[in-house]
C-alpha cells in the first residue's frame, strides 16, 4: 500500500488521497477486498529479519548484528500481538525466532 502512495506522489504529483477521494489508500482496497493476508509492515519487518538470519549464518561472531536480530525480532512478536487482538491476522499465527538457531 505504500507503493501505491510513492506512486501516486511521485508519477502523477497527488500527494493525498484522501482529499481527492474521500477515503485513504487503505480504506479503498479493504472495500474493494484487496487486502494482502499479512499487513505490509509486518511482513516488512519478517523479510528483514529472515535476510538477517542469512546474514548471522555466515556471519556468526557479528555481535552488532545479532542485537539488531534481536529487536527486530522483538518489534515482530510485539507487532503480531497487536494484530491478533485486532483480529486482523489469524489467532494461531506464531514467529519462529531465528536468533535461537543462530546461537
Amino acid at each position: 500500500m505504500s507503493a501505491i502512495g510513492t506512486i501516486l506522489r511521485d508519477q502523477y504529483a497527488i500527494p493525498l488521497v484522501k482529499p481527492i477521494t474521500g477515503k485513504s489508500i487503505s480504506d479503498t482496497i479493504k472495500a474493494a477486498g484487496l487486502t494482502p493476508p499479512m499487513p505490509e509492515d509486518l511482513a516488512n519487518l519478517m523479510k528483514k529479519a529472515q535476510a538477517m538470519a542469512v546474514h548471522m549464518d555466515k556471519n556468526k561472531k557479528d555481535l552488532h548484528n545479532k542485537r539488531n536480530m534481536q529487536i527486530i525480532e522483538a518489534r515482530i512478536h510485539k507487532l503480531s500481538r497487536y494484530y491478533k487482538r485486532e483480529g486482523i491476522i489469524d489467532k494461531k499465527f506464531k514467529y519462529v525466532a531465528k536468533i535461537a538457531s543462530v546461537t
